[in-house]
Parts: structure tokens; sequence; C-alpha cells
């Protein structure tokens, strides 16, 4: 294909000579190939993508069987677990999960997304040395939520009516629970409000995230605490006043059982039906239920005796040792460090014993103390430094002010006193 292109050249004039213009036409010749094939570009653009076939992971499910299913054999599943590390982790699949398998028309496994919630996934992708990795997460939409009650049976049919999920209600024990024993303090007009998180993805919920900010009122006292992040980025509670809710003893080593009988040192043994000092609490709880260390400290004993049955005893620091007896089962042996709230064993009927349940015993210095009452003689909980105190008020005061400017009606006792 030719082209005439036509080219002005300028003949500046020198100081005798008058400028001269002249006009000449060159002809040019182009290739008819053009350098970019146009059918190839809306080829590649058109070209379909491989499609997806998703499967949830059931009960009973393994890799082979996923595999299988989605028309791929073992020879596919070693191949990509043992091109990349991360594919292990398909090893450890549960129920609920999801795998997305891409696969071509030669039968090969080109991509596989493991699914393990509506945020957070792995892709991995056949190229020419193996099976490579990413991961995948979604950040959802964060907006804040308010609840409150007022209990008139049991703190988790009241987070129940109040629309919180069993998790949350959880939480909400766990922040207040160095302060409150839910098991034998709760009583019908207690009430709570609560400041959390909820999570939005593609505009529908997809879950709750952190308590913010909750106020608790049990027996006439509220509890407030709120969540406070620090310079480090760990998050705990803390009152308004810069105080940590955790402490060094749970005020109850297991969650949400009925009591059986209170410390009482002239109570009716059941078994020998007469007289005798009980030193401890019983809590009644079904057989199974997790029993946790209420303080970080060594075993000092984890065997089985006629009275006892089975039992833990745990040294917290050179004065307590707290007792936890009748056990189901023991998770621990003597000499093993416990953390705070570590599971210990699980409630059983063991020993001396009519019925499942757990014997708690708090020993200060030898001597048998009621565990409901001489924590709050031990030492206090420690306070934001003083140095940090600055920064953990401009971040809880927008908080807490979000949390009572929800209403300023306290469903509580009249004149509660506030504990800070």
């Amino acid at each position: 294909m030719a082209v005439a292109l036509t080219l002005l050249l300028s003949l500046f004039p020198s100081g005798e000579v008058e400028a001269k213009r002249h006009k000449q036409t060159l002809l040019l010749t182009l290739p008819e190939t053009p350098l970019v094939e146009e059918d190839a570009i809306i080829e590649a653009t058109m070209a379909p993508e491989l499609p997806w076939q998703r499967l949830t992971v059931k009960k009973g499910d393994n890799l082979s069987l996923l595999f299988q299913r989605a028309g791929l054999n073992d020879r596919d599943v070693y191949e990509l677990v043992s091109s990349n590390k991360q594919a292990k982790s398909l090893t450890r699949i549960h129920p609920g999960h999801r795998l997305d398998f891409q696969v071509d028309g030669n039968g090969k496994l080109q991509q596989l997304r493991y699914v393990q919630s509506l945020l957070d996934s792995q892709l991995f992708t056949r190229g020419p040395e193996g099976f490579s990795a990413s991961n995948e997460t979604k950040q959802p939409d964060i907006q804040p939520a308010y609840r409150t009650a007022t209990i008139t049976n049991s703190l988790f049919l009241a987070g129940q009516e109040a629309r919180l999920d069993t998790t949350l209600i959880m939480e909400l024990a766990n922040i207040f629970g160095w302060d409150i024993d839910f098991v034998l303090d709760i009583r019908k007009g207690d009430s709570f409000r609560v400041l959390f998180e909820e999570q939005f993805l593609d505009g529908e919920k997809i879950g709750n995230g952190a308590i913010l900010a909750a106020e608790f009122v049990n027996q006439g006292k509220t509890y407030r605490a709120v969540r406070y992040t620090d310079q480090d980025g760990e998050s705990q509670y803390y009152t308004p006043g810069g105080k940590a809710m955790r402490k060094a003893f749970l005020r109850a080593p297991l969650d949400f059982s009925r009591i059986s009988s209170n410390f009482n040192l002239r109570r009716k043994h059941p078994i020998h039906k007469k007289i005798r000092a009980h030193r401890g609490t019983d809590y009644a709880a079904a057989r199974g239920t997790p029993v946790y260390a209420s303080g970080s400290g060594r075993v000092i004993a984890s065997s089985y005796n006629k009275a006892n049955g089975n039992y833990v005893f745990i040294q917290h620091g050179n004065d307590i040792v707290t007792k936890y007896l009748h056990l189901h089962k023991r998770n621990v042996r003597k000499g093993q460090k416990v953390k705070q709230k570590q599971l210990i064993g699980t409630v059983g009927s063991t020993g001396y014993s009519t019925a499942p349940h757990l014997h708690y015993e708090f020993v200060v210095n030898g001597v048998h103390r009621n565990p409901r009452t001489i924590l709050r003689k031990l030492p206090k909980a420690k306070s934001i430094p003083k140095q940090e105190q600055p920064a953990f008020s401009e971040q809880v005061a927008p908080i807490l002010a979000k949390l009572d400017s929800y209403g300023t009606t306290r469903l509580a006792l009249a004149e509660p006193v506030t504990v800070n």
C-alpha cells in the first residue's frame, strides 16, 4: 500500500540570496501486513475463562475424596501438596470450608482456591515449576452496634433475647469474669450494655467483631470495660480509669453452670450424711464440661484417690494453691506449667461424689479460704503506665462516649456504685 507524503522544505536565505520555497513529493512504501493483528487481539481478549467447580467440605471428607469428586485423582493431590509448602494446609481441611477447582479441557488442575472463611482464602496456581501460592484476604466494612438487656433468668438467655450470638455472650462473660462469678453472683434484675463491631461484606452481614466497650450491673455495682490497643498492637480490656480487667485469678474456673452448694463449713456432706467441713465451692455441671486453671502456675499434683477421685492441684507463687476435685478426665501432669484459663480437665463424678460437679478449693498459706471472697483481698490489677495514659485516654474516650450516646437509661438497680 503506497502513501503519498508531502514534505515542505524551507530554504533559509543568506544575506545575498532571497529565500525560496520548493515543494517535493516523495513516495514511501509501507508493508501490506499490519504490525499487530487485530484478529489476534480480539481472540486474546475474548478467550473464555476456565469454569470453576465449588465443593464444600463435609464431615468425613478428606482431600483425596474431594479431588475424586472434582474428577481428579491421588496423583493430582500429590503433585499439588508436594510442590508447595503452603499446600500442606489442605491436609487440615474442616467441615464448612470450601475448595474451588479450575480444571482445563485435558483434565489437568490449573488453579485451586481453598476458602477457609468469607474473608480468608488461599489460591494455588499452576506454573512451569509446579504450583505457586498466594493469600487472598477481603477487608469487611466495620460498623458499630449496640445491645442492652436485663437478666430475668440467666446471662445466656438475656443475651439471646438481645440478639447476641453465643460467641459475644461468652466474650462478655470473659471480660467481666475476673470480677463477677457468672455462676453464683448473677441476680434477677442485673443488666448489661455492650458496644461491639459488626462485619459486612458486599452489604451483607457476615459476622461480629470485637467488643469495644461494655457495662455490667451486678447486685448494684456497675462494672465498665473498654478495649484498648497499645503501640505494639496488642488489645486488652481496661476500666475507664486504666486498670486491667484481667487479674491473677478467675472468679470461677468454669463457665455457666449451676451451683449445688456454697462455701459453708457447716455443710452436710452428700455422701457421709453428716456435718463435715466443706472447704470450697461445688459447681454442678454436665459431665465433660471444661475445667480451667483459675490462674497461672505449676501443677503439683495430678492423680486419683478414693475420696477426691481424679484431682489436680496447682501452685501459684509461694502462697496459693488451687484444688480441682472429682474430675472425669485430667489433661495435665505433675510438674507441668499452666496458664490462666488453660484446660486442665473436665467435670466428672469420681471419688466421693453423687453427681457430676467440680469441687474447687482456694488455699492461702495452708489455710482454706472462701474463693468467692478471698479474691477481693488479693493484689489489685495492674494499671496503664503513666507515660501511656494520654494515648489511652485519647483512644478510649470516644468509644465510651459512643456507648453512652446510645441512651442514658441505665437498666440497673437504683444508684449503682461504679467500680473503676
